[in-house]
């Protein structure tokens, strides 16, 4: 089970975190703040340039599954 969890963290991408982000009704700054990071972090995870990992990765994780969010695509998160 930890490693299907530590998986699950892994999975954080630009789209499901512009998603949370959406489903959170947040601006990038407002998230950055809400995890202790730079408004610019955001942007750059959002863009791809960089995935979270480690303890922001586990953090978004906490956030999503707190905010009930869905880690499938948009798709899915605008039909519910």
């Amino acid at each position: 089970m930890g490693s299907k969890e530590k998986r699950k963290r892994n999975k954080w991408d630009g789209e499901k975190i512009r998603a949370l982000r959406s489903h959170l009704n947040l601006t990038q700054n407002e998230m950055a703040e809400q995890l202790g990071t730079r408004q610019q972090t955001i942007s750059e995870w959002e863009k791809g340039m960089y995935r979270p990992r480690g303890a922001s990765a586990t953090l978004l994780t906490i956030v999503a599954e707190r905010a009930r969010f869905k880690y499938g695509s948009n798709e899915e998160q605008k039909e519910s």
